[in-house]
């Protein structure tokens, strides 16, 4: 698995969908998240799923894995630990795990394949806390928006299957940062 890189590379997952694509880094202070995410990438668990749930002003929902067209051995849609933390708020493009509610997931685990993607401008924040955000988008917000606004029926499902791809690669943070303006922390050095 290449979950690990370099320190001065990182790695972008592309999710191709007929309206372009969207890309991401995943935290590396979420591994259990990014390693999981990663998995389902590179095994292609994630190819052929769709967008189940969308509310535009809101967020955009796949990752379901039953809602492929071909079965996916070996991987079910248990939970993992929840990696909830103050560091990455439900901005605009947040990556984040779905999960059930409270009352019957006091833990907040989260899902360990369905995600969803804050597509509002102005954010989620009302999800800080309560969710495990593990990724950024970087690139494809108009892809973002154009599924949003996708009509929609029962249960917020998108009347016309959006299905997607993903792919992932290893690019230097520096032409990350210089192709899609994405900063990141600074790395504090322990004295």
């Amino acid at each position: 698995m290449s979950s690990k890189c370099s320190p001065d590379k990182d790695q972008v997952v592309t999710l191709s969908t007929k309206f372009g694509d969207i890309k991401l880094i995943l935290f590396n202070d979420t591994p259990i998240h990014k390693e999981n995410f990663l998995k389902l990438v590179e095994s292609g668990a994630y190819d052929g799923t769709i967008f189940h749930r969308v509310i535009k002003g809101f967020m955009i929902q796949g990752g379901d894995l039953s809602t492929k067209k071909t079965e996916t051995p070996n991987i079910s849609d248990s939970t993992i630990t929840a990696e909830i933390t103050n560091n990455h708020p439900h901005r605009r493009g947040a990556v984040a795990a779905a999960r059930m509610g409270d009352q019957v997931n006091p833990e907040r685990r989260s899902s360990n394949s369905q995600f969803y993607i804050v597509e509002k401008d102005t954010g989620a924040n009302h999800l800080d806390g309560q969710y495990t955000v593990f990724g950024q988008v970087i690139d494809g917000f108009d892809v973002i928006d154009k599924v949003a606004e996708q009509k929609t029926a029962y249960g917020d499902r998108p009347v016309e299957e959006i299905a997607g791809t993903f792919t992932v690669e290893q690019i230097s943070k520096e032409k990350i940062t210089e192709e899609y303006g994405y900063k990141y922390p600074e790395v504090k050095e322990e004295k």
